[in-house]
């Protein structure tokens, strides 16, 4: 059995409780708070960060590496393209993800009022990039629900907890992320502090 230590509120963690919704396959979650973790996180996870997946002898942290071995594990449904140059295409999104938006967590969280300032111009902006894309297109990759979407709705659903607003043009970013947030594992992966973030 999979054993995934998750944040509350973490929205690493989020990601990988979706994973594991979506494939509906036998795990636990195991709830830490995050500021008071349990010393064994850190034995895990040399930067004692969240989330880690335990199977048997098997540890792994980072969310997108997580999510990655369950796909690989569990292929149904797949949520990482079969063809290896949208697998790669796919990857290099996920690390987009990570440089442009997911690195702009720490100063929504704990930032000044500057840092958080220019944080949210900066996801905001970048969001807005992406609205036209959801023009043509139900989710990132097409018509078929990817390990993108799973990547990129945590930060959605928090858009107003973190006060980011963004423009009437990204209105197609915004009814691509009623999608995603109706789809039933997402729902069942929210925490109850997750559950109030979002009016």
């Amino acid at each position: 059995m999979m054993n995934l230590y998750s944040g509350t509120t973490c929205p690493f963690s989020q990601r990988c409780r979706i994973v594991l919704y979506e494939k509906g396959m036998d795990f636990q979650i195991i709830d830490v708070d995050m500021y008071n973790k349990p010393e064994d996180i850190a034995v895990m996870n040399p930067y004692n960060r969240l989330p880690v997946l335990v199977e048997r002898d098997l540890i792994l942290y980072e969310s997108n590496i997580i999510n990655e071995y369950i796909d690989e594990r569990f292929p149904h449904p797949q949520l990482m393209p079969a063809d290896p140059v949208m697998r790669a295409r796919a990857r290099l999104f996920l690390f987009n993800f990570e440089v442009e938006l997911f690195s702009q967590i720490d100063a929504l969280d704990h930032g000044n009022q500057k840092q958080q300032d220019r944080a949210r111009q900066q996801v905001a902006d970048r969001l807005t990039e992406l609205a036209p894309v959801f023009q043509k297109q139900k989710f990132m990759l097409g018509e078929e629900f990817s390990m993108l979407d799973v990547a990129i709705s945590p930060l959605l659903w928090r858009l107003d907890h973190y006060g980011v607003s963004l423009p009437k043009s990204a209105a197609p970013l915004m009814k691509y992320a009623e999608r995603l947030f109706s789809r039933p594992a997402f729902i069942e992966a929210l925490t109850p502090s997750e559950k109030v973030m979002r009016k």
